[in-house]
């Protein structure tokens, strides 16, 4: 899809669950969200070059921030890394493996 990263339906069944799941106003889809961060380090773009179809550049940084306090990031690395379909491309702190 032009360039743009997704997660598939096997890697994304695997790390759903883990996802804070928030009563309160309709959220950008997770989905869309998360895709959009590995885009985004993947490519090793800034924040303000994430391409729109991953929804508004504040949302996808501020969700990257708020799980990367909470130390959700690590967990979606290792279910990612241990599903049966993993990504390609392993990244840690932007850096590829």
């Amino acid at each position: 899809m032009n360039g743009h990263f997704w997660l598939n339906d096997e890697q994304w069944a695997v790390i759903e669950p883990l996802l804070p799941h928030l009563g309160g106003k309709p959220r950008v889809d997770d989905r869309r969200v998360i895709s959009g961060v590995l885009h985004r380090f993947r490519e090793g773009l800034r924040w303000r070059a994430l391409p729109e179809v991953y929804g508004p550049r504040t949302t996808v940084f501020n969700r990257f921030n708020r799980w990367s306090q909470r130390g959700l990031w690590q967990e979606i690395f290792m279910a990612l890394s241990s599903c049966d379909d993993p990504p390609i491309t392993a990244m840690v702190d932007s850096t590829s493996v």
